[in-house]
């Protein structure tokens, strides 16, 4: 067991996200998501599993040791609501605590259309799959960078 590590990072999770560089993109999804047959089209080229697990505390495990990137506009994105851009179902207020808590700060989520959420999915490093029942439980995360203690800092 390691120390200081989420439990539900799993050996296979921490190997992808360590894999992915600055600029990688991980999705989080729901149960109701097709994960594997869209996951196949990944960089990783097959699903991350989170069985059992809600998709705010999959975010809250992911973003424990995963960077937002702070050089782009919108590294946390969810799927948009279909017939309602406006929307924000519970499960995505939850979630959005989560990346503020990780982040320290309000990193609000950008709404992705629900076919183009698809199309990013398949270009992403990896999907990680989660036993979230309730729909639009969809998130994708752009890696950023972990600078040492002295290093210049980003804006």
């Amino acid at each position: 067991m390691l120390k200081n590590i989420d439990p539900l990072l799993n050996a296979d999770i921490l190997h992808a996200l360590c894999a992915m560089g600055h600029g990688d993109e991980v999705v989080i999804c729901d149960a109701n998501f097709p994960a594997d047959s869209v996951a196949r089209q990944t960089v990783l080229g097959r699903v991350l599993r989170l069985d059992g697990v809600s998709a705010p505390r999959a975010v809250q495990a992911l973003l424990s040791v995963l960077p937002l990137d702070t050089f782009v506009d919108h590294p946390a994105e969810r799927m948009e609501v279909v017939g309602d851009a406006q929307a924000l179902p519970a499960v995505q207020r939850e979630a959005q605590k989560e990346v503020d808590a990780a982040e320290g700060r309000a990193v609000p989520f950008a709404p992705v259309e629900r076919f183009a959420f698809y199309a990013r999915a398949k270009a992403a490093y990896c999907v990680i799959a989660t036993g979230e029942p309730r729909g639009y439980g969809c998130f994708i995360f752009k890696k950023g960078v972990q600078l040492a203690p002295d290093a210049p800092q980003q804006n």
